[in-house]
Parts: C-alpha cells; sequence; structure tokens
C-alpha cells in the first residue's frame, strides 16, 4: 500500500504549482466586480465612444480600426498595472504575500503565477474588445495578429513590472490612488488610446518615451499598417527592466 501511495506523496513540481497559483489569481480578478469594470466594462465604453464621436477622424483610417488598437492596449494597461497593482498591494497588507512566500511557492512562482493570471486575463480581453470591434467593422490586417499579441504581451510584462513596483513600495491606500492616478491620466493624455497627434503640443513629443504611448501607437502601427515598430519594442523592453529591476530591488513582502 504504502508502495501505492508514493508517487501521490510527494509536494506538487513547481510549474504545477505556478499553474495553480495562476488560475487561483485569475479566478480571483475574474470575480471581482471592479476588476471586471476596469478591464472590460471601461474598455469597452471608451471604444464605443471614439467609435461614434470625430475625436480620431482625419488619422487615414476609419474611427474602429484606429481605436481598437488603442483600447487593446488600454485592456494590457488596466489588467497588468491597475488591476494588478491593487491586488498586489491589498495582498501585501494583509500578510498574504509573506505568507505565500514561505510556501513551496516560493517567491519566484508567486510572482509567475501572476504574470500568468495577467496573461489569461489580457486573453480574455482581447477575445471580448475584438468581438465588439468587429461587429463594430473593425479590419485588422491579417499579418498583424502576431507582431501585434506579442508586442500586447510585451507591453502587458512592462505595466505589470511597474505595478508591482509601486504595490511593493508605498502603502496599499496609496497604490490605490496612483494606479487608478495614473490609468486616467496615461489612458488621456499618454498616447495610449488618443494618438500622440491629438495631444496637446507640449506632450506629444513626450507620450512616445512612455510605456503607454510606445504601447498604444506600436499597436496603431502593426495593426494599421502592418509594420513592426522597433523604436516601440525597444521602449517598452527598457522600461521594463528598469521597473522589473526596481522592483526587484525595493520589493517589500511585508
Amino acid at each position: 500500500m504504502n508502495g501505492l501511495l508514493a508517487p501521490n506523496a510527494g509536494p506538487a513540481s513547481l510549474p504545477r504549482r505556478i499553474m495553480q497559483q495562476g488560475r487561483y489569481e485569475t479566478v480571483t480578478m475574474l470575480r471581482n466586480g471592479e476588476q471586471l469594470i476596469l478591464a472590460i466594462v471601461l474598455p469597452l465604453m471608451a471604444l464605443v465612444g471614439l467609435v461614434v464621436t470625430p475625436l480620431l477622424d482625419g488619422l487615414g483610417a476609419s474611427r474602429v480600426d484606429t481605436a481598437t488598437p488603442g483600447i487593446l492596449a488600454l485592456c494590457a494597461m488596466s489588467t497588468a498595472f491597475t488591476g494588478q497593482g491593487i491586488a498586489t498591494g491589498f495582498d501585501r497588507r494583509y500578510g498574504v504575500l509573506r505568507f505565500l512566500s514561505t510556501t513551496p511557492l516560493g517567491r519566484g512562482g508567486l510572482i509567475a503565477g501572476k504574470i500568468l493570471a495577467v496573461l489569461v486575463v489580457l486573453f480574455l480581453q482581447v477575445l471580448v474588445v475584438g468581438a465588439v470591434a468587429g461587429f463594430l467593422g473593425w479590419q485588422p490586417r491579417p499579418e498583424a495578429w502576431l507582431p501585434g499579441l506579442g508586442l500586447l504581451v510585451l507591453g502587458a510584462a512592462a505595466f505589470t513590472a511597474l505595478g508591482l513596483l509601486v504595490a511593493g513600495t508605498v502603502r496599499p491606500e496609496a497604490t490605490l490612488a496612483i494606479t487608478n492616478l495614473l490609468w486616467i491620466l496615461l489612458g488621456a493624455l499618454g498616447g495610449i488610446v488618443v494618438p500622440a497627434d491629438r495631444l496637446p503640443a507640449v506632450l506629444q513629443g513626450i507620450v512616445h518615451f512612455l510605456p503607454s504611448g510606445a504601447l498604444g501607437q506600436g499597436l496603431r502601427d502593426t495593426f494599421l499598417q502592418g509594420m513592426i515598430p522597433l523604436p516601440a519594442v525597444l521602449i517598452l523592453l527598457l522600461w521594463t527592466v528598469l521597473a522589473g529591476g526596481a522592483a526587484i530591488r525595493w520589493f517589500k513582502w511585508n
């Protein structure tokens, strides 16, 4: 009998633990009403608003074709930065991070589980936004999907690193305020939804160097022109490395 039970008696492997943590994080995010509003409802409202107003007229493409890539970028920021930042901040406050970091999952496994959850939710966001945009007449280039999704994942990595940096260095209440404020500012003036050409002149030379502007314009270039925007890729990589390094250096687990 002992011999029969022995193969299942040991702890789960690290990949399995990461998958379980990722599933838990995903379900938690999807069950949270505020997270769903941030991840799905607000981006869809922004998409419809941009399609029915003349804000994006005169940019060389239809309203929905111009708006949808920016809305996908907004989805990445909503889930990876604001949503994950707030969730991690309050997990830290209540001691969840400190407890999980001492389990066999470990700190690396915990972070990997959070990243996995972000990617799963982002995939669902792409499906929902893509379906609604398609109903509104969005016609993306077929060859743009692969580089576009790659750029979206890179943007999610940059925003996840920034979210963890904020969540791990300031109080949860401050994390809530900072991430929500930046979501509004970057969403409206950061080049993520509205192209830099339509922003005030003082911002036009700045937003391209922000992760929001790089991701938003990069996705527009990809889906509208079928090109891989190397400057946007480099800027997002730089933000990922810098924010990730800072998070590793200064993240407080309790």
